[in-house]
């Protein structure tokens, strides 16, 4: 055991955290909390056990609702690492009369898609400077040309892709008057839920849906964001799986592009309303949960799963138009008839019902049989395109990246120089050198051990990894 781990056994002992360890996995349970199931940990060899980490994790657990309603199981992928109170990389399954908004929070069905192209590496580098320049436009300065009808922008938040594709199929504004409609509608099948939630434009910002006006056009959509979101060229360096890449339309040495994006300002919206909303329906006259969750109950849970549906719904269409932003520019510079499509788009922070169950997803990406799985790198090491096993005793859940091993605190601090924060041959296009310094390579845990444990117990096995040429940061 690293010698680290031996250190945060004594401090979880201190703190009332039963610990043990069976190879790869860590079993923790709160000492103070029978009801609760064990939380595993998946870690590979060497990584530290994060004491704060599992602390939360152990506490996530043990939720449940004085009126009913509880966590059956928890785990944890090998990226994980403390959050705010609910632990990034943290997967928990609650009964059906019970959901838990801070395992969410405001970053609402945050989510990766991949699209991959028939074009070169020497093809790419061809028009590479004239795309850099048109996606800083879009992607950085603000200037996308994305005007929405207010009736587009109800049916997102109603239905998600499937009502929004319906409202402007047949007068489509802006940039999307270039786009292919048809293909966009074929590739939602490509879409985690085909990218349509039960939601409800109720809980939409109302500045994103104002009365008495026909065209709105929304600051937030079509946006990256900020923190570890991104857009992001890439470079199919390796087919691991020739029968799976075959399928999937993958080889190597063709460029592609993934997305790393959310609901935006919607989720913060939604995402802060039912925070404050769960805090305040604590039952009267009990005291607050020691660990700072407040889950809700009941009928007050379900209708929470509608609003972030409706946020959901948000996410999945912002990614959809980012792509389709960076696919349009890369016909305008490459020619009319590149190929650019859609491999996978999947969520890894949200609420899902499987197996009798509600799915809690923080910063951890679904991985049932035969699903695409996507796990990015960092902008300095590579991204892996994985195909899910299904395996139930990891509830089905995957990591959605390697992982912070650095605070952002803590990245302001090294020294500048590319060598300390691994920024060596990394290129990243960002109008903000604190979002280079914050999100560089150093900040990371090292992805390739993250995808091989995960291979190695049947979480996922490896389809492709793809190499990071740039990186959009906002």
């Amino acid at each position: 055991m690293v010698r680290s781990n031996q250190r945060a056994f004594k401090a979880l002992a201190r703190a009332g955290v039963v610990a043990s360890r069976e190879g790869p996995v860590y079993r923790v349970r709160l000492e103070s909390a029978a009801h609760a199931p064990e939380a595993e940990i998946l870690l590979p060899e060497g990584f530290p056990l994060e004491s704060k980490a599992v602390a939360q994790l152990a506490s996530f657990a043990s939720v449940r609702h004085p009126d009913g309603g509880e966590v059956h199981a928890a785990f944890a992928t090998p990226d994980f690492h403390p959050g705010a109170t609910v632990p990034v990389g943290a997967v928990v399954a609650t009964s059906r009369d019970m959901v838990i908004p801070q395992a969410i929070g405001t970053d609402i069905q945050c989510g990766m898609r991949l699209h991959v192209s028939d074009l070169s590496v020497d093809q790419f580098q061809a028009g590479k400077q004239q795309l850099v320049e048109l996606l800083k436009s879009d992607l950085l300065l603000g200037t996308r040309d994305l005007p929405m009808r207010v009736s587009s922008m109800k049916a997102i938040f109603d239905a998600g892709c499937v009502g929004w594709l319906q409202d402007v199929r047949a007068d489509p504004l802006g940039r999307l008057a270039g786009a292919s409609m048809a293909q966009l509608e074929r590739e939602l099948e490509l879409v985690y839920g085909l990218g349509s939630f039960d939601g409800d434009a109720k809980w939409a910002p109302a500045s994103m849906v104002p009365e008495g006006r026909d065209i709105v056009r929304d600051p937030s959509l079509a946006t990256v964001g900020g923190g570890n979101h991104f857009v992001e060229i890439q470079v199919v360096d390796e087919v691991i799986d020739r029968g799976r890449g075959f399928e999937w339309g993958v080889k190597q040495g063709r460029v592609a592009f993934m997305i790393h994006s959310g609901s935006r300002l919607a989720g913060v919206a939604i995402g802060s309303a039912w925070l404050d909303r769960a805090r305040a329906e604590w039952p009267k006259g009990l005291a607050h949960p020691r660990n700072g969750i407040f889950p809700l109950h009941g009928a007050s849970a379900l209708e929470y799963l509608v609003a972030m549906n409706s946020a959901s719904n948000y996410a999945s269409v912002n990614r959809l138009l980012l792509a389709e932003l960076v696919r349009l520019r890369m016909r305008e510079v490459f020619g009319p008839d590149v190929e650019v499509p859609l491999l996978f788009d999947v969520p890894h922070n949200v609420v899902l019902e499987e197996n009798g169950s509600f799915v809690h997803r923080k910063g951890a990406t679904p991985a049932h049989r035969d699903q695409p799985v996507l796990i990015p790198g960092s902008m300095g090491h590579p991204s892996f395109l994985m195909v899910g096993l299904g395996n139930e005793r990891y509830l089905s859940s995957a990591s959605h990246g390697a992982g912070r091993s650095k605070t952002r605190y803590e990245m302001r601090h090294r020294k500048r120089d590319g060598d300390d924060l691994g920024l060596v041959g990394v290129e990243c296009i960002t109008l903000k050198e604190e979002r280079l310094i914050q999100e560089a390579p150093a900040a990371y845990k090292p992805i390739q051990p993250v995808v091989d444990i995960q291979a190695d117990v049947g979480i996922v096995a490896p389809v492709a990894r793809l190499r990071p040429v740039l990186t959009f940061k906002a």
